[in-house]
């Protein structure tokens, strides 16, 4: 089988990053997925690529801790040539009006979902470019629709950190298309996964275009697709996995 390289996905150990983790190992690469306290969920993530005969490994992380970036990096390091960044990790900082929110509520969703993003691209470009020697890849963000939408008396900190996310795709894309590196964004919808307040899906779904929220495969595929061959000619883009909402 001719080696893909390593795929590194943050926040692999359960909803679309697990459904990203086992996709990406179904089609051959070697998956480093993080994890930041669940070592169980990540192990059995793990287990089960393996046991489907793919190759993967799981490294403890917390990507709004700029040590931890640096780790997971070294750690992909020792796997092989880094040919995929999915940044997938973050946290939304529960639910409630922004006049209501803490600074360190503020500071940590913006530690995680902005300035971590950043500093991950900044390490897989110095992997990647072939400006510095590298062989090029693929890197992917994870924004929301939040982003455009704005969450207001929800989570509009969230949204306004996704919105950094927007920017820096759109930013980096054209920094690095000369260097052999596409990124490329996807905007999830209302999915499936345990990011939303329990009874929030079932409270909105009436009023989905769709009737129904999505599944972490749904968003899964999506990533596989901008990482693929088959969008060797896309990069800035941003693809909403939302059911038209």
């Amino acid at each position: 089988m001719t080696d893909k390289g390593v795929f590194l996905v943050t926040g692999g150990s359960r909803g679309i990053g697990e459904a990203i983790a086992r996709s990406a190992a179904a089609e051959g690469y070697f998956v480093l997925l993080t994890y930041v306290g669940q070592a169980d969920r990540a192990r059995g993530v793990v287990e089960a690529i393996q046991a489907a005969g793919g190759r993967a490994a799981a490294v403890q992380a917390d990507t709004g801790v700029p040590a931890d970036v640096a780790r997971m990096f070294e750690a992909a390091d020792q796997h092989g040539r880094l040919s995929a960044l999915v940044y997938n990790g973050g946290i939304t900082g529960g639910v409630g009006l922004l006049a209501d929110q803490t600074d360190d509520t503020l500071a940590q969703v913006i530690a995680v979902n902005l300035t971590g993003a950043l500093i991950s691209c900044r390490e897989a470009v110095k992997r990647m470019s072939t400006r510095l020697g590298g062989q090029g890849g693929s890197i992917v963000l994870l924004s929301s629709r939040a982003a455009t939408l704005g969450s207001p008396n929800q989570h509009l900190w969230y949204a306004a950190s996704k919105g950094g996310v927007d920017s820096l795709n759109l930013g980096l894309a054209r920094e690095v298309a000369g260097e052999g590196i596409r990124v490329n964004c996807v905007s999830p919808g209302p999915i499936a996964t345990e990011i939303h307040a329990p009874g929030r899906l079932e409270a909105i779904r009436d009023s989905l275009p769709m009737k129904r929220e999505g599944t972490p495969e749904e968003v899964a595929a999506a990533v596989m697709f901008l990482v693929s061959d088959a969008a060797s000619y896309v990069a800035a883009a941003n693809i909403e996995v939302a059911g038209a909402r």
